[in-house]
């Protein structure tokens, strides 16, 4: 394993990269969550949803390239803050890992009880095709779960203005693309 803790002042750039874009897809997926049933019934919901779970397919793929890259070639970067916040930050770092696996294993559990049509192309064979109920309650669940992952970023970003505008300590700097240290 070549992961170890380094002292340079940002992330690799493959994990800013992976960071950025599973932040983006996120954000998109709920969008597109929120908004499926906007769309009238037949074709334009089926490719609303399609594309939902298609783009919840990538995120899937991203997140675990991410966590492969993270446990095997990712720079770790020593704290900067108090102890404290350290642990914070990692406590807070798993609850996303686990929220982000928690929310596309309820995604595919969802697609997989309601029985969805990809693009009118291929059917994904339903679990218990005249349960209701389930199909409720899984739906509900990925949607709770999805909203809470929502909550858990957001605090998340906060956490990174923070860092930025009050403690001055450089740590959203490690982060963003592109730019040296802010």
């Amino acid at each position: 394993m070549k992961s170890t803790f380094h002292t340079l002042s940002r992330y690799d750039h493959k994990t800013i990269h992976l960071h950025w874009i599973t932040a983006g897809l996120v954000i998109a997926l709920w969008c597109l969550g929120q908004s499926i049933d906007w769309f009238p019934r037949g074709m334009p919901r089926i490719v609303a949803r399609s594309t939902h779970i298609s783009v919840g397919a990538l995120l899937a793929m991203v997140l675990c390239y991410r966590m492969y890259w993270r446990s095997t070639e990712g720079v770790r970067l020593p704290a900067l803050g108090s102890r404290r916040l350290d642990q914070l930050g990692h406590l807070v770092h798993f609850l996303l890992y686990v929220s982000l696996v928690g929310v596309i294993v309820l995604g595919i559990t969802n697609a997989w009880v309601q029985g969805d049509t990809l693009f009118n192309l291929f059917k994904i064979p339903a679990l218990d095709a005249g349960n209701k109920a389930l199909r409720r309650q899984v739906e509900e669940l990925h949607a709770i779960s999805a909203h809470l992952l929502l909550i858990l970023a957001s605090l998340h970003a906060i956490a990174g203005l923070f860092h930025h505008y009050i403690l001055k300590d450089g740590i959203l700097g490690r982060m963003l693309p592109g730019l040296e240290r802010l």
